[in-house]
């Protein structure tokens, strides 16, 4: 990126002691009203790009959950991450207009490349992980570029004296963010699985339209370019602070002996630097410390688009009426319960706890925040140990599963060579009760497995590949000599967008083509067994089986969510005869069991991060509100590397990863709240009556200066404590 022309820099330089129009006698500026729509816009461009994100990974890039997931945190981490990148050029180059600007443009570049890279006629998949990488590096450097500038820039439009508007701004703010996300969260997964592009899900068009808000988003910022306070760069002010530090570490160790002891370890940058840079340093540091605890609820909320959507495709998710949820349309639950309790909790909750004589205080609020949080996780737990007895896990190491159809005339009974697998003789045509486990004593075995049927004994050798899942098919013989046995490896994994996964045994004499909705499959004749399909969740009354001499129309009936059924055709009095069996059952655990932990989170989330956006904000010095608003997101990308170690790392069930997660948060909050006992609220918009605008860079402290007063944080104005 290029400067701006000298004058842009008089430009900012006249924005910053002008006064914004009022919005309709209020003092609210006008130019927040730009600020805000900008802001829904791009919020709508990164949630409904996001929303879809994890199935993306899963469903067109074929890669598996958790690897899906470690990308999916990465990016949200590098996403929050690149904000200190932005503060830097807006406090030290550009200023925060300008930056909002320039990233923006790279913002959309992302978009495109990434909506170019889901079309699956351009390249073949390594190209379209390429594009899907850079585009996603791209969207996460515009993004995260400006997110700690627009914040702090609709901040910097009101007047020193509007601190109440200021504070209820960043709650309109706040708002305009979630209603960008809800209607985003509810369109994008529209956009994917409604409509069908080339073949398939229309993901190119899923990122598509995030990819024009994000350029509306830029357009209606640069149209309320002549309203809005454009306060100039104040400097590299990352480089000063850095000078000032160091400095402070080489005079403590050079002189510590031979001077008297200072109240802070900073006070020794004094004989070279302002006393206003100091103190400043001295308020984003205290407000940093208390920041390390943080990541940990991060670590937590941002698993709503993952594990959470994750968890979501293995539930039932059938309303009533024709409405069907999508496994990542849930996501917009947080955002829609977050316009409900902005209000809730500013109007309602806050005023009635104020009237018990508690004070809530911002460091008070976050650490409820925290605890709300890990009550969600434990919501999450109770619903994944119930939604997990509808999957059928893959064996472990030196076991196979095994399930049996017995689709001979009568009882028979199968016998293993080294184990009682099964005591129970299988009864024809039979609804399978289930996979059993089958030990083997390596990798693979060959074993010799006794069938019995009215009195006569079969024997077949069949081999068993550990963590593997099977189905023995047992028929009767056409012959004298023939094999009863036919040993299929079953697929067991379910789908993750919750369709259900169907196969034929044709028992027919003939080959038979089967068009089962949109799809169609082959099933060889004398028990011959079709390839799995997946399809969505439906009512299927007219599949229709085609063979040479005939055609037939058979009834389905439901195919459920998540379900794997075995239709064995059979012929009887000259017509086509289905039999469905459950292999798999159906997902039983309704997505509404979602909704307290959601409710939870959305809560702690209110609690947590609408205060913590403020209280950066309130605690920051005014050259560096954009850095310290880096710092607060940059929580943000710590608490997604915490998730992408678990996620590659731990190995551990999923009930007991969230359990995991809520422990932790609980400790952390704990933590926190002792070190939120020992803090100091300060007033950083006294620091001009303090010392006025000395801001230079360094000093060369003279004998009149030397006699100056020593000012520290214990003479700032304070607030009280936690």
């Amino acid at each position: 990126m290029e400067k701006m022309k000298e004058k842009d820099v008089d430009a900012e330089n006249h924005g910053k002691g002008q006064r914004s129009p009022k919005l309709c006698g209020t003092n609210y500026p006008i130019s927040i009203a730009f600020i805000v729509v900008n802001e829904f816009c791009e919020r709508f461009s990164y949630y409904g790009m996001k929303a879809v994100l994890t199935l993306y990974f899963i469903n067109y890039l074929g890669w598996d959950k958790d690897l899906s997931t470690a990308v999916y945190h990465a990016f949200s981490s590098l996403c929050y991450f690149t904000p200190l990148l932005g503060a830097l050029i807006a406090d030290s180059w550009l200023g925060k207009f300008r930056t909002i600007i320039y990233l923006s443009i790279v913002y959309v570049i992302g978009h495109v490349v990434k909506s170019v890279g889901a079309i699956p006629d351009v390249g073949d998949s390594t190209l379209h992980i390429v594009l899907s990488v850079v585009g996603l590096v791209l969207i996460a450097f515009g993004t995260g570029g400006i997110k700690p500038c627009v914040a702090a820039f609709g901040g910097d439009q009101f007047d020193e004296e509007n601190i109440d508007e200021r504070r209820k701004f960043f709650s309109i703010f706040y708002m305009s963010i979630n209603a960008g996300s809800v209607l985003s969260t509810i369109v994008t997964p529209i956009l994917r699985g409604d409509v069908q592009c080339f073949g398939g899900d229309c993901y190119a068009l899923a990122f598509g339209v995030p990819a024009a808000l994000m350029v509306i988003a830029l357009v209606v910022f640069i149209a309320g370019s002549g309203l809005y306070k454009k306060s100039p760069p104040e400097g590299n002010v990352l480089a000063r602070v850095c000078k000032c530090i160091g400095f402070a570490i080489r005079n403590r160790w050079r002189n510590s002996k031979n001077s008297p002891k200072r109240s802070h370890w900073l006070d020794w940058a004094e004989e070279k630097y302002p006393k206003r840079l100091i103190q400043e340093i001295k308020m984003v540091f205290r407000v940093l410390v208390l920041y390390i605890p943080l990541p940990m609820f991060w670590a937590l909320f941002d698993q709503q688009g993952s594990r959470w959507t994750l968890q979501a495709t293995r539930m039932n998710m059938n309303f009533g009426g024709g409405f069907i949820l999508k496994p990542d349309q849930m996501q917009m639950l947080n955002a829609l319960l977050i316009l409900v309790f902005i209000p809730i909790f500013d109007m309602g909750i806050y005023p009635l706890v104020g009237l018990c004589r508690i004070k809530l205080t911002p460091l008070k609020k976050m650490a409820s925040g925290m605890i709300l949080a890990a009550l969600a996780f434990c919501a999450a737990t109770v619903v994944e140990v119930y939604v997990i007895k509808t999957v059928v896990e893959p064996p472990p190491a030196k076991e196979s599963l095994i399930q049996v159809f017995n689709l001979m005339d009568s009882d028979v009974r199968v016998q293993f060579p080294e184990h009682n697998v099964f005591s129970e003789p299988f009864t024809p045509y039979e609804d399978p009760s289930g996979y059993t486990s089958l030990p083997l004593t390596g990798e693979s075995q060959l074993q010799t497995v006794t069938v019995s049927h009215n009195g006569a004994e079969y024997q077949c050798g069949l081999t068993f590949t550990e963590q593997a899942a099977y189905s023995l098919i047992l028929r009767n013989p056409a012959q004298p000599g023939d094999t009863v046995c036919k040993l299929v490896e079953d697929h067991i994994t379910k789908s993750e967008t919750g369709a259900a996964y169907l196969r034929f045994i044709n028992t027919h004499t003939e080959n038979m083509n089967i068009t089962v909705g949109k799809e169609e499959l082959y099933a060889p004749a004398n028990y011959g067994i079709s390839y799995n399909i997946s399809v969505p969740r439906g009512e299927y009354n007219r599949v229709v089986c085609e063979t040479a001499s005939s055609k037939y129309e058979i009834d389905l009936g439901l195919l459920d969510f998540g379900a794997f059924y075995t239709v064995i055709l059979t012929q009887e009095n000259n017509d086509l005869t289905p039999r469905k069996m459950e292999d798999i059952q159906a997902n039983n655990i309704h997505i509404a069991w979602q909704i307290p932990q959601y409710v939870f989170l959305t809560a702690g989330e209110v609690m947590f991060s609408i205060t913590g956006l403020e209280f950066s904000y309130s605690q920051a010095p005014a050259s560096m509100k954009s850095v310290l608003q880096a710092g607060w997101l940059m929580t943000v990308a710590f608490g997604n590397v915490i998730v992408l170690i678990v996620a590659e790392g731990a190995g551990m069930e999923q009930w007991v990863e969230f359990i995991l997660f809520a422990a932790l948060l609980v400790a952390v909050s704990i933590i926190f709240s002792i070190m939120a006992y020992f803090y100091t609220y300060v007033d950083a918009d006294q620091l001009d009556k303090i010392y006025g605008e000395d801001t230079n860079d360094e000093k060369v402290k003279s004998s009149d200066s030397k006699k100056n007063e020593t000012v520290s944080m214990a003479d700032m104005p304070k607030r009280t404590k936690m």
